[in-house]
Parts: structure tokens; C-alpha cells; sequence
């Protein structure tokens, strides 16, 4: 790394804050502690009115790993249902915001082309932008089998000069036998794509922006 390098790195503004439309009943959350905890609280009182505490002694050990598993990945902050109003849109699913950071130097745009060479990434909806793609992978726990999914995409951050980006993955799941174009999933899909097409970066000294720079 050059002086110069070394410099561009210490004074790099702070991570401008992002927005996106989320579905109905949907908010943004921080995967720290003090949520875990309320999540847990939520779950364990609708549970137990329900007298399902077998329910809950599943469910709990999941969660926490979600909460490690998000931690360790550097997830900064993640969307899901969490309104109890009757109109909130209750999917079984979440997105999730990282980012993704180039080595000193350089920028992302030889990950964007691996993405795009080996994973098939696309331009969300015509904007070149925003790249997206599609992962899948079946787990089993005992005799059951699920697979679990993941849209990800990945948009440049405003003023990083290309070198930091956005990554938002959208996570989700299915049965083994569901085809890949069943049309609840081609629904999830719409609906993710909508959301992170929304994506609205805050700037400090103005409105806010749409797209990536």
C-alpha cells in the first residue's frame, strides 16, 4: 500500500446510511444483543399464549444462530416483519446489508466480473448499477430437507470510488420439490427485486439519492 493509498483509506468518509420501501409491517433492525433479546421475548410471549413452549425450545437455538451467524458475516443490519398490525405482509424470509470492501488499491470491479462470470450476475431490473444473482442449497436436519435460498446483490456505495459496496441478500426457502419457477417464488423474487430497486442513499449535505455512484 502506497502513502497515498494509506491516506485515501484513513480519510474515507463514514458509510453514508441507506434506505429501501420494505414491505408492509416490515423495519430495519441492528443484529446486536438488545434485538436478539426482544426478538426472543416476542417469540417466547406468543408461544407460550399459544401453549406451544415445545415451539419455542426449537425456535430459540435458531434464532441465536441467525444472530452469530449475522454477526460473524458482518451484517450491519437486517429488514424483516416486526409490526403486529393485521396488514403486515408475514413471509418467512429477511433481508440482510453488508459491506463489501476491496482490497487496499483497488476496486471491486474484478469481484463484479467473477460475479457476473461464474454466478451469472445480472443488472437488477436494466440498471447496471446494481448486480444481482441467485444461490441455493439444500440442508437436512434428519429426515427433513429444505432449501434454503438467497438473492444477492451487490451496488457500489456513493463517493468509494468503487471500492466499497453494498451488499444486501434477501433469504428465503423452499420445499425440495418446488420448482425454481413456482410462482410463489417468482413472487418473492418480484417483491425482493422491488425493494432493493427502491435503495435511497442519505447524504449528509443534501437529499437523499437514488441508484449507487
Amino acid at each position: 500500500m502506497t502513502y497515498s493509498s494509506l491516506r485515501e483509506e484513513l480519510d474515507a468518509a463514514p458509510d453514508p446510511r441507506f434506505e429501501l420501501e420494505l414491505p408492509p409491517g416490515w423495519a430495519r433492525r441492528a443484529p446486536d444483543d438488545e434485538t436478539l433479546a426482544a426478538m426472543l421475548g416476542d417469540l417466547k410471549r406468543r408461544l407460550m399464549q399459544a401453549q406451544r413452549p415445545d415451539v419455542y425450545a426449537q425456535l430459540k437455538p435458531a434464532l441465536e444462530r441467525s444472530f452469530e451467524e449475522m454477526q460473524r458475516n458482518g451484517v450491519v443490519a437486517f429488514f424483516s416483519a416486526v409490526d403486529p398490525d393485521p396488514g403486515t405482509l408475514w413471509l418467512p424470509a429477511s433481508i440482510s446489508a453488508s459491506i463489501r470492501r476491496a482490497e487496499p488499491g483497488k476496486t471491486l470491479d474484478d469481484l463484479a466480473r467473477v460475479l457476473i462470470r461464474d454466478h451469472g450476475a445480472t443488472a437488477l431490473l436494466g440498471d447496471p448499477r446494481t448486480l444481482r444473482f441467485e444461490r441455493a442449497e439444500t440442508h437436512r436436519e434428519g429426515a427433513e430437507a429444505l432449501v434454503s435460498r438467497s438473492i444477492v446483490y451487490l451496488t457500489p456505495m456513493p463517493g468509494s470510488r468503487r471500492r466499497r459496496a453494498l451488499q444486501l441478500v434477501a433469504g428465503f426457502a423452499s420445499m425440495p420439490d418446488t420448482p425454481d419457477d413456482a410462482p410463489e417464488l417468482e413472487r418473492m423474487r418480484a417483491l425482493f427485486d422491488a425493494c432493493v430497486a427502491s435503495l435511497r442513499w442519505e447524504r449528509a449535505d443534501g437529499p437523499r439519492e437514488g441508484g449507487s455512484a
